[in-house]
């Protein structure tokens, strides 16, 4: 009885300390790796997986000089033909993001499972279709996709606004952020200034200080601007393969970590005019 008793008590001061715990806001578990972008009191929630590839599918569009409906139409896209993801299967030959089948021109099978590639290749085509920017984003998908199901691509469109909106910087903000887990070893400086200067093209970023850092100069104007929040989200969203320390940006910081749960925080050093990268 005695035994029973002690077990009673042990449980239910577990069960009241979780609760003080989650009642303060802290939580006994991490929250799962995964990233969001909230605008307009709209929230799309993204894998890991596919807000890389979100993430790349705008900052192609961002470094072709490309609008953001652009980018939603391509956003629609992937996401109705994978989800958003890279795949290495789908109906015929198709593969990738965007399904795309080398039986019709859309380059080599290795080609299209490269997300570079089939991204480019996508875009190559919509800049094709001169009114584009006017067409329903399924109308525009469609006359690149030449699907079976041309109306499917319309179900995805209020997504792919937001997130295009969000990832190309038309609406900063730290609006996206990501939860990533501390990581276990250290990120190389050199690894993301190749992976920016291949997303975004002629950008100057560069190595700082200890060569461990990385920092973004950017342009001035509104477009300096929205091209620093399409950089630093980049980064955010591959933080489980670049593993930064930190990003900060326009007086904000995401941190890697448990701190990377409150997202972008005020307080960073620096002014709007370079995005700075902590590689620890």
């Amino acid at each position: 009885m005695k035994f029973r008793y002690l077990v009673f008590v042990v449980v239910l001061a577990v069960v009241a300390a979780v609760g003080i715990a989650m009642w303060r806001g802290s939580g006994p578990l991490p929250d799962p790796e995964g990233c969001s972008a909230k605008l307009a009191g709209r929230q799309v929630d993204l894998t890991t997986e596919q807000a890389e590839n979100a993430t790349l599918i705008a900052a192609i569009g961002v470094g072709r000089g490309l609008p953001a409906r652009a980018v939603s139409i391509a956003l629609a896209t992937a996401y109705q033909e994978s989800k958003i993801r890279n795949l290495t299967h789908g109906d015929r030959d198709s593969l990738g993001l965007f399904q795309q089948r080398p039986s019709q021109g859309w380059g080599t099978a290795k080609q299209v499972r490269d997300p570079y590639h089939a991204t480019n290749a996508f875009y190559d085509a919509l800049e094709k279709i001169p009114d584009y920017k006017s067409l329903r984003i399924t109308e525009a998908a469609q006359e690149v996709q030449r699907s079976g199901f041309p109306e499917a691509y319309e179900a995805h469109a209020p997504d792919a606004r937001i997130l295009a909106s969000v990832l190309t910087g038309y609406s900063p903000g730290g609006l996206f952020s990501c939860v990533v887990h501390q990581p276990t070893g250290r990120g190389s400086a050199a690894r993301v200034v190749r992976e920016l200067q291949r997303a975004f093209g002629q950008i100057d970023v560069a190595r700082t200080g200890s060569r461990q850092d990385v920092a973004v100069t950017l342009p001035t104007g509104q477009d300096g601007a929205r091209l620093g929040w399409s950089v630093a989200q980049f980064v955010v969203a591959h933080g489980v393969r670049l593993q930064p320390e930190s990003v900060a940006y326009s007086g904000k910081r995401w941190q890697v970590g448990r701190a990377s749960e409150a997202g972008w925080r005020r307080g960073a050093v620096g002014g709007p005019g370079t995005v700075r990268i902590s590689m620890g």
